[in-house]
């Protein structure tokens, strides 16, 4: 039996996506902190403070995009992800991975 014209039955869709936003924040907060330890392990220099300084900036904007998006999935009918945050996200996600390459070379 089909339900009325327009009507949608997203099912369990928008919590195994909202799932998997929280589970990419967690991994981008562990990389920053590691990234944060590990370029200070040796004592804080002016080019480490810069570092951490980038990485958490790259991190709470991963943060703003993540929350806005598991935000928006706890409505009834959640919007598209708009291609400006996806870019954002991805942006973000590629920024702390260079600084965990750059980190460990």
């Amino acid at each position: 039996m089909t339900g009325p014209a327009g009507a949608r039955d997203p099912g369990l869709q928008p919590e195994r996506t909202r799932l998997a936003w929280r589970r990419t924040t967690l991994a981008c907060t562990v990389a920053a902190v590691l990234a944060a330890r590990t370029t200070l392990h040796g004592g804080p220099t002016a080019l480490g403070v810069v570092a951490c300084a980038l990485c958490f900036l790259a991190w709470l904007g991963f943060l703003a995009v993540a929350h806005r998006r598991i935000r928006a999935l706890a409505q009834v009918t959640p919007a598209p992800l708009t291609p400006r945050h996806a870019v954002a996200a991805a942006a973000c996600a590629l920024v702390l991975a260079a600084f965990a390459a750059a980190v460990i070379y």
